[in-house]
């Protein structure tokens, strides 16, 4: 979709603004990469339909979807997956969110699709997660190592809320972590545990004073060369891990997300205590948690 071509230079503008948009707005780097890019083929269609984006109508929007539901994948064989098609209908509703909110044109998406093939997300079992823990050695990176599984396992913090974590963010005397840069910008407070809080300690007191290169860095993880750790990295470092403890599950800091929401289902939390937890806006995007426990008893 990137090697589109877009010829108008209206379509050029927008697709950059949102794009910035995107980033001002804390989306999640894929979102930043792959929103527009599925608005670029919007454009490219409508360039290619000789239509103009102020004029459409629900007829038009329409004659969009059936083009993505009967044209050739770029990757593979076959047509666009319902999924995907639901991918495309959601990056327009992103678009159309913003031309209202910046003031410009007005879009209505309004396109039923067939319901999303829900695929059982990929969950750690206590047990699991206990040997990931246990494969960490006490070297500094191994304490570092513990420290972010009890940020992505132990909070639930999304990849991008961990990484972008401050030291001045742990409050202990609270035993809270701040959650500055949450979804949208949206802020929280989320509660530590005691086995938490003492990783978290642990991993402030001994390991990242041993990593620091810069006294006045602000980052909570911090790479070999004292400067803040990527979400990228945080990854690489659980897939090290995983390789340690020979899962065999392709596992990434989302699934420990995933984890620890099933287990609080799966110990009695009620539902809109886990939505609070874990940032969500509404208690439907926690009611998946209720068929996973459900599918993998």
């Amino acid at each position: 979709m990137k090697l589109l071509q877009l010829h108008n230079e209206k379509h050029k503008r927008i697709e950059k603004a949102f794009r910035e948009w995107l980033k001002v707005m804390g989306y999640a780097p894929f979102s930043v990469y792959s929103l527009p890019n599925q608005v670029r083929e919007f454009f490219h269609w409508l360039e290619q339909e000789n239509k103009d984006l102020e004029k459409l109508i629900s007829a038009d929007i329409e004659s969009y979807f059936f083009h993505l539901k009967t044209r050739s994948c770029m990757r593979k064989t076959g047509t666009m997956s319902v999924n995907n098609l639901h991918k495309h209908r959601q990056a327009l509703k992103r678009l159309s969110y913003y031309l209202k909110e910046t003031g410009q044109v007005f879009l209505e998406i309004d396109i039923a699709l067939p319901k999303q093939k829900r695929k059982l997300k990929q969950i750690l079992t206590k047990h699991e997660i206990k040997t990931l823990y246990e494969a960490c050695d006490q070297t500094p990176l191994g304490i570092r190592d513990r420290a972010m599984l009890a940020v992505f396992y132990g909070l639930g913090l999304r990849r991008t809320e961990g990484a972008g974590l401050d030291i001045s963010d742990v409050l202990f005397d609270q035993h809270l972590i701040y959650v500055r840069k949450g979804k949208h910008y949206k802020e929280r407070y989320v509660p530590m545990t005691t086995e938490v809080k003492n990783e978290i300690e642990n991993y402030l007191n001994y390991a990242r004073p041993a990593l620091l290169k810069n006294p006045n860095e602000p980052s909570f993880f911090v790479s070999e060369r004292g400067t803040r750790l990527q979400g990228q990295s945080l990854y690489l470092r659980l897939k090290k891990l995983i390789e340690k403890t020979e899962l065999d599950k392709e596992i990434g800091l989302h699934h420990l997300r995933h984890s620890i929401a099933t287990h609080l289902l799966q110990s009695g939390m009620k539902l809109n205590h886990i939505a609070k937890f874990l940032g969500h806006d509404s208690i439907e995007s926690t009611q998946i948690y209720t068929h996973l426990v459900n599918e993998i008893e």
